[in-house]
C-alpha cells in the first residue's frame, strides 16, 4: 500500500523571487557573451553551444531549487481566526459620488 507523505514547502518570497529573475538574466546574458567569443575564438559553433548549454544547466541547479538565500523575507499571513474578527471593507462605487455631486 502506498502512503503519501504530506511535506510542508514554503514558496519563495517576492524578494528571493527578484533576486532569482535578475540572476537568471545577468547568468545567461554573461554565458551568451562567453559562449560567443569562446567560439568566435576557436572557430567552433560545437564549442559555443557547449558552453551556452553547460550555462543554462548552471544557471538552471542556482535559479530552480528553493534555496534557503532566497528566503530571507519570509511574508507574515494573518491568521484566519483572526481575519474572521475583522469585516472585510466594502466598496462603495465612485462613480455615484461624481453624479451626486455635480447635480
Amino acid at each position: 500500500m502506498v502512503s503519501l507523505v504530506a511535506i510542508e514547502w514554503e514558496g519563495m518570497d517576492w524578494q528571493g523571487q527578484k533576486l532569482v529573475e535578475q540572476l537568471m538574466q545577468i547568468l545567461l546574458v554573461s554565458f551568451a557573451v562567453v559562449a560567443f567569443i569562446t567560439g568566435y575564438v576557436l572557430g567552433s559553433f560545437q564549442i559555443m553551444l557547449l558552453v551556452y548549454a553547460g550555462g543554462v544547466v548552471f544557471t538552471a541547479l542556482v535559479t530552480i531549487p528553493n534555496w534557503p538565500v532566497y528566503n530571507r523575507h519570509p511574508l507574515s499571513w494573518l491568521d484566519p481566526s483572526e481575519a474572521e474578527k475583522h469585516p472585510k471593507p466594502q466598496i462603495t462605487n465612485p462613480s455615484t459620488k461624481k453624479k451626486a455631486a455635480k447635480k
